[in-house]
């Protein structure tokens, strides 16, 4: 059953939150990598994260409003609404990347697993190692080689693996990211030179690297073909038993097609993003609660 979204009452700006007068980025502290995980990841592993009342802004421009939201584990979350409606902002702010705005601020709080991302104690590393992020544009390290892009996050988040780990963790990640059959044989050649599919499939597999809990997707398949569309779906399908995701998408067959929850974003008249409906995807589709999602999902606006 969908759930419609009340108007909700003001939020409480909470400045310093996170932007320029938010914590230091430390050092990353130096971790071993942890046991392969099986082909599906332990109970354990697979995480719920929970948006409570998300407001943000950048300077004093408003652009969510008490967002509430909760991503089930091990399943597949699309966001979808027209542009501007703050999809990606809200998105952004499940990893910390907000913060990275000088300009930028936020009130609420973001819990994985019941323990807020935002805390003091909690390092940013750390927050980002946990819940990873694939943007809209392929974003390889051109000059890096195939298997040392795979590779570039342990080094981010300071984390030792032996030789023979390494190994393993990059053919398990490129078959996990669906690339593995077509670069087994060319891993030391320039992850820039691979077709806009594979660098975004690169990108996929350099995040899982790390072993997160979360992965979040910011319209992952905007610049792709179908074919490569196609094979990033397969991908996404594939994952979901072993991570939780969370994918930003305006393509309403494809939000139908691999998530299992829905959340519709709209931003009307100037006012701040927030959630008209969210619920099972195919309920949004069939039988959504409010007008304006109805509206939405069959392209009469957006």
């Amino acid at each position: 059953m969908t759930q419609h979204i009340e108007s909700p009452a003001p939020a409480t700006y909470a400045p310093g939150r996170a932007g320029a007068t938010g914590p230091a980025i430390a050092a990353p502290t130096r971790v071993d990598l942890p046991p392969m995980p099986a082909h599906r990841a332990p109970a354990d592993h697979l995480a719920t994260l929970d948006a409570r009342s998300i407001s943000a802004w950048f300077g004093s421009h408003k652009v969510l409003d008490r967002v509430s939201l909760t991503m089930p584990a091990g399943q597949v979350t699309a966001l979808i609404g027209p542009s501007g409606c703050g999809k990606s902002t809200f998105l952004r702010i499940l990893n910390r990347m907000h913060e990275l705005v000088p300009s930028a601020s936020l009130a609420g709080e973001v819990l994985l697993d019941g323990r807020d991302l935002y805390a003091p104690d909690r390092r940013i590393t750390d927050a980002r190692r946990q819940v990873g992020m694939v943007f809209q544009k392929p974003n390889p390290f051109p000059a890096m080689s195939i298997y040392d892009n795979v590779l570039a996050g342990l080094k981010l988040t300071g984390t030792r693996a032996s030789r023979d780990t390494r190994e393993a963790l990059v053919e398990e990640t490129l078959t996990k990211a669906g690339l593995w059959k077509e670069v087994r044989d060319r891993l030391r050649q320039p992850g820039g030179a691979l077709s806009g599919g594979q660098q975004q499939r690169l990108c996929i597999a350099r995040s899982l690297a790390v072993r997160p809990r979360v992965l979040l997707m910011d319209e992952p398949c905007s610049a792709l073909d179908p074919t490569s569309t196609r094979r990033i779906e397969e991908t996404i399908a594939e994952l979901a038993a072993e991570v939780t995701i969370v994918i930003v998408t305006h393509n309403m067959q494809q939000a139908a097609r691999v998530s299992d929850q829905c959340a519709f974003f709209l931003a009307s008249h100037g006012a701040p993003g927030a959630i008209v409906e969210y619920g099972p995807t195919a309920a949004m589709f069939d039988n959504p609660q409010d007008e304006r999602t109805h509206d939405y999902v069959n392209g009469r606006f957006g």
